[in-house]
């Protein structure tokens, strides 16, 4: 494991946060094992795992991870895993879920683009595309990543009874299976006040009354999250259209976008592998000499 986690030069900042959340979700992992929160459990151990993705994918596939993106994406696993699921910030604070799938539209649509722009500018590459394609790309690369992530939330809730397409309280219904007549026209119910709703809980009939309205089965929440996603998409689209007419002014953009690593780059990453060898190889040899 420790070969994995291997930061190269400039990377101070980068190297910081992932230990700091690394040993936080450690943290956590122990506390919820106390509990018996073992699912919770099962979460932390899949963030420790997702944290080595970004430094995998620099290591073996010689892509350049700059630091700005790099940090976010470990902060964005830790607010969607740790702090949204074993903390429940996705109840406690309203607007969790939705930040969390702007941020994500925002860097899919960063990484879309840097993978046109790679080829773009690539010798290899004989199309040259014009910068509005491009971002095009890029937008639509993003709004497919959150599409999917949809897909994989209904799959959940479907499959195993999760909760992953968060109900919402909603207080008007419109629907054509409220006609009585049996026509195709909607009939809106509007101003609900509760439900209530007769079932099978834990094995024994109930009847359960929802306060305040009517409970949505996630349609809400899905077409939320794609909304926002898009605006995520939009917002990176443009900033790449403008980066591409003028890579000066807005440089930025850079920071956002993985790129290919040089010969020189990749050159120095297996030094420093090399380097890390050796020391684990001498801290070993000292290990058995005690």
């Amino acid at each position: 494991m420790k070969r994995l986690v291997v930061f190269g030069k400039n990377k101070k900042a980068t190297a910081t946060v992932y230990f700091v959340l690394r040993f936080l979700v450690i943290v956590v992992m122990i506390l919820q094992f106390i509990e018996g929160n073992y699912e919770n459990v099962f979460l932390c151990a899949l963030t420790l795992v997702l944290f080595l993705i970004p430094i995998i994918i620099e290591r073996k596939l010689n892509i350049k991870l700059p630091n700005t993106l790099e940090i976010i994406i470990f902060l964005f696993i830790f607010s969607a895993e740790i702090l949204g699921e074993v903390q429940n910030f996705y109840g406690i604070f309203k607007y969790w879920d939705s930040i969390l799938h702007t941020i994500n539209g925002f860097l899919c649509a960063a990484i879309g683009f840097s993978m046109i722009d790679i080829l773009n500018r690539s010798t290899k590459f004989h199309k040259m595309l014009t910068p509005a394609f491009v971002a095009l790309v890029a937008f639509c690369f993003s709004m497919t990543v959150g599409v999917l992530w949809e897909f994989i939330e209904y799959g959940m809730d479907k499959t195993f009874n999760t909760d992953m397409q968060k109900d919402r309280i909603v207080t008007t219904v419109s629907s054509t299976l409220l006609n009585k007549e049996g026509k195709n026209q909607e009939e809106v119910i509007k101003d609900i006040e509760k439900t209530i709703i007769y079932g099978t809980l834990n094995g024994e009939k109930s009847a359960i009354t929802i306060d305040g309205g009517y409970l949505d089965i996630g349609i809400n929440d899905t077409m939320k999250d794609l909304i926002v996603n898009f605006i995520g998409a939009v917002v990176f689209s443009i900033i790449g259209l403008l980066y591409i007419k003028n890579r000066d002014e807005y440089r930025f953009a850079e920071e956002f976008m993985p790129t290919v690593k040089t010969e020189e780059e990749i050159e120095e990453t297996k030094k420093e592998l090399e380097r890390l060898e050796k020391v684990l190889e001498e801290k070993k040899k000292k290990r058995n000499k005690q």
